[in-house]
């Protein structure tokens, strides 16, 4: 392949896989992820691409000292940490690995969910303390409950399709899409999934529009009690409300693999005091916001964003 005349500046810690595919994609690049915010300012000039991955908000103050800069490359799907109007008015080319991880997304997020419906989880914690409580640990079948799935992009395609196999009814809204209704989901309206869902899982990206979506309204909307899966971004959940919900028993549990603030050690106190709440209830399954954070997804991102890098490239 001809060397394709980007260099690109890293600014992230990457896998090792993407080194081997930016050289034979023919790519010059420096690969520097424990710059700071302000080394990053001083370094960046020069290059024409940028890489990142969670570490480094690209804004309007980083794009004023990136005057070469045609493409910016997200080691992930989000892109809340790229101002997208900004890089559009400067003519910024934006490159995200939206398919890269979302079967480890479908995976963890069905594992969640049995864990808490099943009462796995609980039960292990309580045999291990020498309590052998099979009525109390009683569950729920996956196959008997409708799904809500908000958000029917790459995540959601891939939760609904593993969701399928266990025989649940699986119902779909999308703001942005019309006609997709498909073997795995049926195309709904929001209120219908608020009328209908036993379960509403969500996977659609942090906006201004989404953040605290999942507020005491719409927990008040939702019809039934229902179980709550977050595993998008930790900020469209009102943590406090959803404490609030569980409380009031409107909600049954919830699956948090993101969280409003994920730096645990800075909470504010009114997050302190609904993170407590959670992390003690056996009503709460949580992970560390690791969805989508496989062996094979590390890799698999790298291998769609230089793909997709190439060959806008190369056009």
């Amino acid at each position: 392949m001809s060397q394709i005349p980007f260099s690109l500046l890293i600014v992230d810690e990457m896998h090792p896989s993407l080194f081997t595919m930016l050289d034979a994609a023919g790519f010059a690049y420096s690969y520097q992820p424990k710059l700071t915010r302000a080394e990053i300012l001083t370094a960046i000039a020069p290059y024409q691409g940028l890489i990142i991955r969670s570490k480094t908000t690209v804004d309007a103050d980083l794009l004023t000292h990136a005057p070469n800069l045609q493409l910016i490359g997200r080691a992930g799907a989000g892109l809340d940490l790229i101002d997208l109007d900004e890089v559009d008015r400067r003519g910024i080319q934006v490159f995200h690995a939206g398919t890269g991880n979302r079967d480890a997304v479908g995976e963890h997020v069905v594992g969640m969910l049995l864990g808490l419906i099943a009462n796995i989880v609980r039960a292990d914690r309580e045999v291990r303390q020498g309590i052998w409580d099979r009525e109390g640990n009683r569950g729920y079948e996956l196959g008997s409950m409708t799904v809500g799935i908000i958000g029917y992009g790459n995540n959601g395609q891939a939760t609904a399709r593993r969701l399928s196999g266990f025989g649940c009814r699986v119902l779909c809204y999308d703001k942005y899409r019309t006609s997709y209704s498909d073997a795995f989901a049926q195309e709904a309206s929001m209120g219908q999934l608020l009328e209908e869902a036993d379960v509403l899982s969500l996977h659609i990206p942090l906006t201004d529009e989404t953040r605290l979506l999942i507020d005491d309204n719409l927990i008040e909307q939702v019809s039934k009690p229902f179980y709550l899966i977050n595993a998008a971004r930790g900020e469209i959940t009102s943590l406090s409300a959803l404490v609030r919900g569980l409380e009031s028993g409107k909600v049954r549990g919830a699956c948090l693999d993101v969280l409003e603030n994920e730096k645990l050690a800075k909470l504010t106190p009114e997050q302190q005091t609904a993170f407590d709440y959670l992390r003690q209830s056996d009503k709460v399954v949580l992970t560390p916001h690791v969805a989508g954070w496989t062996h094979e997804s590390y890799v698999r991102i790298n291998e769609v964003l230089v793909q997709q890098m190439s060959q806008a490239l190369g056009e």
